[in-house]
C-alpha cells in the first residue's frame, strides 16, 4: 500500500496538461481603455434671459417710434439699437417727447431669446463615478422683444435688428454620479469655457466673459454601451458692448435655461463575434480570442455571463402563462 503522503501528492498533479484543452485568452488592452470614453449627442430647447442696465445712459421716447438711448451728459448722440450692435440715430426731439436720465432713475431693458442647442461631448469615466471631458455646442438663437424695466407706460418695447444668428460654445466638463435607482443614473456636471455669438452680433464691439453651465444628467442604461439621457441645465454668460466714440459701455447678461435629450455611446470592450451563424448569447472564446455575442441588440441590457435575449421562457408567454401547468 502506498503511503498517504504519496497519494496526496499524486492527487494534486493533473493527469494531463490543461493548456492542451484551454487556450490562454488574449485581451485587447486598447479596447479596455477606450470603453470608458463616452460620446454623447444631444439636442433640445432653451430660453435665454437677456437684461442690461443703463446707468450711464438715458431713454428718449417719441410717440409712434421705438425707444432710443443717449449718454447722460448729452442728447446729441442717440442710438436705436444697443443689444447686438450699435446703430446711431437722428430722430429729432420734439416738445412732447419723453426723456429720462440714468442718473436720476433705474433704467434698463430685458428680453428673451429662443435657442435650439446641438451638442456633442466626449468624456472619460473613471472609478465608476467620476467623469471628465469636453464638448462643443452649435445653436441657432432668435432674439425676442425687449421691454423697459421701468416707465413701462411711457417707454415702448422694441426688437433689435438682425434677430437670428448661430451661437457657438466650447468648454471643458467635469461631473460626478451621486445616485442610482435600477437602470437610472443621476450625475451632476459642470461646463466651463467660452462662447461666440452669431454674426448678427457686432463681434468687434463685444468683450465676452466666460461661459459656465450647471446641470444634472438623468441617464437610462439601454445596454452596456448605450444610454439615453435627459439633461436640464442653466448657464451663465455675459458680454460688454462698447459704444463707438463714447467712453461708456453696456454690460449685457444672457443667462439661459435648457432641457436637452440625447444618446451616449461607448466602444464595447470585446469585438463582435466573427462567425455569422454563432448564436451564443454570453461572452465567449474562439481559439485564443474572446468575443461578445452577435445576437445581443446594442440597445438592450445584457448579462455577459449568460445573456438575456429571452429572460422569459416561451412556456410562460402568451396563452401558456394562463396554464396552471405550463409544461
Amino acid at each position: 500500500m502506498l503511503p498517504l503522503e504519496m497519494l496526496a501528492q499524486d492527487e494534486e498533479k493533473p493527469t494531463f496538461p490543461l493548456e492542451t484543452i484551454y487556450a490562454k485568452r488574449k485581451k485587447n488592452n486598447t479596447r479596455a481603455i477606450l470603453r470608458n470614453f463616452k460620446f454623447t449627442f444631444s439636442t433640445g430647447a432653451g430660453t435665454t434671459y437677456m437684461n442690461h442696465k443703463l446707468d450711464s445712459f438715458g431713454i428718449f421716447q417719441r410717440t409712434g417710434f421705438s425707444p432710443r438711448i443717449f449718454p447722460n451728459d448729452t442728447t446729441t448722440s442717440r442710438y436705436s439699437n444697443w443689444i447686438n450692435e450699435v446703430t446711431a440715430d437722428t430722430l429729432t426731439i420734439i416738445p412732447d417727447s419723453f426723456l429720462v436720465s440714468g442718473d436720476t432713475a433705474k433704467l434698463g431693458f430685458k428680453g428673451k431669446g429662443f435657442n435650439i442647442p446641438i451638442n456633442v461631448t466626449l468624456h472619460y469615466e473613471f472609478l465608476k463615478r467620476f467623469r471628465i471631458g469636453g464638448g462643443y455646442t452649435y445653436e441657432p438663437m432668435w432674439l425676442g422683444t425687449f421691454n423697459s424695466i421701468s416707465f413701462q407706460d411711457r417707454v415702448n418695447s422694441f426688437k433689435p435688428n438682425n434677430t437670428f444668428g448661430w451661437m457657438q460654445k466650447y468648454y471643458g466638463m467635469a461631473g460626478a454620479s451621486f445616485y442610482r435607482i435600477d437602470k437610472f443614473l443621476f450625475t451632476g456636471d459642470l461646463h466651463i469655457g467660452g462662447f461666440k455669438p452669431g454674426k448678427n452680433f457686432a463681434r468687434e464691439l463685444i468683450e465676452k466673459g466666460i461661459y459656465v453651465n450647471l446641470g444634472v444628467s438623468i441617464e437610462y442604461e439601454f445596454s452596456e454601451y448605450l444610454r439615453g439621457l435627459i439633461r436640464p441645465s442653466f448657464d451663465f454668460k455675459k458680454y460688454t458692448l462698447t459704444i463707438p466714440g463714447n467712453v461708456n459701455t453696456i454690460e449685457h447678461k444672457m443667462n439661459a435655461a435648457y432641457v436637452q435629450v440625447g444618446l451616449t455611446y461607448s466602444l464595447p470592450e470585446l469585438p463582435r463575434c466573427y462567425l455569422h451563424d454563432c448564436k451564443i448569447q454570453m461572452n465567449h472564446a474562439h481559439g485564443n480570442r474572446e468575443y461578445r455575442s452577435r445576437v445581443h441588440p446594442f440597445f438592450k441590457k445584457q448579462n455577459p455571463n449568460y445573456g438575456e435575449n429571452h429572460p422569459t421562457l416561451i412556456k410562460y408567454k402568451g396563452r401558456n402563462k394562463r396554464k396552471l401547468n405550463p409544461y
